[in-house]
């Protein structure tokens, strides 16, 4: 199987979080990519049990090449990918897309293999020794969404985004989750 995502029509192009980076992006912005909790519960605190996940694919597949090389993953070898997004009462508020090699599905017992519609968040953040590792920021243009993203969030305009690398049990996996206007207006 391929890279294809249902969300990119190409890698996005990154920056690593460094001292600084938090001064060049929207205080709404700046808000959502240094919050330290989880995403699912600011956004459930703010909108209740009308928050969903929509799974738009989960499939085995290759990780991009910056992916690839941030989890230190050999080229031919697949994880498991999920795209979905986040909404409220059809409301979209945020896109995500995670990898999750193997060796890091063994040690979560698998119960990350079978998250259906639960968020992702709801499970690692139940897990005592998750540790975040490394984060970096991007802007992403609409020219990198594909078609169908773009219907599905509505996005009619650069979306920013993080990518975080979490280690459960030092076994990484890695959590890209990106920013629509729903989400923003929440502060």
């Amino acid at each position: 199987m391929a890279t294809k995502s249902f969300l990119f029509t190409q890698d996005p192009d990154w920056f690593e979080n460094r001292q600084g980076t938090r001064h060049c992006l929207p205080e709404d912005v700046q808000s959502w990519t240094y919050e330290t909790g989880s995403l699912t519960q600011r956004l459930r605190d703010y909108y209740g049990d009308a928050v969903a996940v929509k799974v738009l694919q989960q499939q085995w597949r290759t990780p991009f090449l910056s992916e690839r090389r941030l989890l230190r993953l050999p080229e031919s070898r697949y994880s498991l990918v999920r795209e979905v997004l986040l909404h409220a009462d059809g409301k979209p508020l945020i896109l995500a897309r995670t990898i999750i090699p193997t060796r890091t599905l063994k040690v979560a017992k698998r119960s990350l293999s079978h998250l259906g519609n639960r968020p992702l968040g709801e499970v690692i953040f139940s897990y005592p020794k998750l540790t975040r590792l490394e984060m970096d920021v991007a802007l992403i243009s609409p020219a990198a969404w594909t078609r169908a993203a773009i219907a599905e969030a509505s996005i009619n305009g650069p979306v920013w985004g993080r990518r975080t690398v979490y280690a459960i049990r030092r076994r990484q996996m890695l959590v890209s989750e990106f920013f629509l206007p729903g989400a923003l207006e929440i502060l």
